[in-house]
């Protein structure tokens, strides 16, 4: 069974949102934000939540212990940038 856009759109809008998506997966996603009101409002809203977090927790130190965390994360994520 294939997937239908906005199940696609849905699936791969952090990924959209981080910039991890290869140009012919972000343009797919551009395309369909532009024409479907349900996505783009999704859109908005992550968009807008990130932004609100952003701003949050500008003024928040960070312990070492949780950066330690989420350097290990990214880096499990993403081997090839620290080759």
């Amino acid at each position: 069974m294939s997937e239908t856009p906005c199940t696609k759109c849905e699936r791969l809008l952090q990924l959209y949102l981080d910039g991890e998506l290869d140009k012919t997966e972000a343009g797919e996603a551009e395309i369909h934000l532009d024409t479907c009101g349900y996505c783009r409002r999704q859109y908005r809203f992550e968009r807008a939540f990130r932004e609100y977090l952003r701003q949050a927790l500008a003024g928040e130190s960070m312990s070492p212990e949780l950066r330690v965390k989420l350097v290990a994360l990214r880096t499990a994520a993403h081997p090839d940038d620290h080759a």
